[in-house]
């Protein structure tokens, strides 16, 4: 759980600073043995301030919530 709840905060933290995440595809257009073109697309995947920081709350609570103590 801990290892969510730190996936969340990063994951939270980066849609409030940059208001959604970025990535880069590459794209092959022509992939013949002399000529090689590629092209690379930036996408971006919006995301709410609301959910980012419901997302950095519930990782902060993961990770502050002591585990369960085996039951013997």
């Amino acid at each position: 759980m801990r290892v969510l709840g730190i996936l969340m905060i990063v994951v939270g933290f980066i849609a409030l600073a940059y208001g959604g995440i970025t990535y880069t595809k590459r794209e092959k257009l022509i992939d013949t043995d002399p000529i090689k073109v590629s092209i690379d697309e930036k996408k971006h995947i919006p995301v709410s301030p609301i959910a980012g920081a419901a997302a950095l709350v519930t990782g902060v609570i993961l990770v502050s919530v002591p585990r369960r103590q085996r039951m013997a």
